[in-house]
């Protein structure tokens, strides 16, 4: 089983997200995608994040209507911090038989010789797929330099170009501006209900 790896804060999860996932689904041809929130990445460490409890159950609204897509617990359940190789590890250890295909965005990819073990990173992955937006250039051959198996492992995958960000919505939802078609209908009423973003 083709199992693609989805990671992110997702704080809020908006339609760019659910495209992009589809697209890689479908592109990839994979029969399952895993949602793996990400409960303090590394990266973020200077912001502040809602609680895991509101950005899951809003994850669980998002997909809840997708049979392909569903969410792991791998960086929930553990303490961090969470790194991207150990969370392909985990997963492969957990789930033997399939073959984990990780997704990222072109931007991820240019700074991935900055990752924790990149190299080993690419070597737990059957495969890493890129979402590439128009006029992005992906170079693969910089990588390759340091991590030549990457051009045996890299596929694109054609993005659709959106203007929608997690941080521009939570703005939005913040000055009191329109926000709902950004977001499935299910995480504008958790959002509504537990006043999520509001300062």
């Amino acid at each position: 089983m083709r199992t693609g790896i989805f990671g992110g804060t997702f704080d809020p999860p908006h339609l760019s997200h659910l495209i992009l996932a589809e697209e890689a689904w479908y592109q990839l041809q994979l029969e399952r995608l895993l949602f793996v929130l990400t409960q303090d990445p590394p990266h973020k460490q200077d912001r502040l994040i809602s609680p895991v409890e509101d950005r899951l159950a809003m994850l669980q609204a998002a997909i809840q209507d997708n049979p392909h897509f569903a969410i792991s617990r791998v960086e929930i359940d553990r303490p961090g911090p969470h790194y991207s190789v150990d969370t392909v590890r985990l997963l492969q250890e957990e789930f033997p038989e399939v073959q984990l295909v990780y997704l990222m965005g072109g931007d991820s990819f240019r700074d991935l010789l900055e990752w924790h073990k990149p190299a080993e990173f690419v070597a737990a992955c059957h495969q890493i797929g890129v979402m590439r937006r128009p006029q992005d250039r992906i170079d693969l051959g910089s990588v390759a330099k340091d991590i030549p198996e990457v051009l045996e492992k890299v596929r694109l995958i054609q993005a659709p170009l959106l203007e929608v960000a997690s941080k521009q919505i939570r703005r939005r939802i913040a000055e009191g501006r329109p926000y709902r078609y950004y977001l499935s209908t299910g995480v504008v009423e958790i959002i509504q209900n537990r006043g999520l973003y509001q300062d």
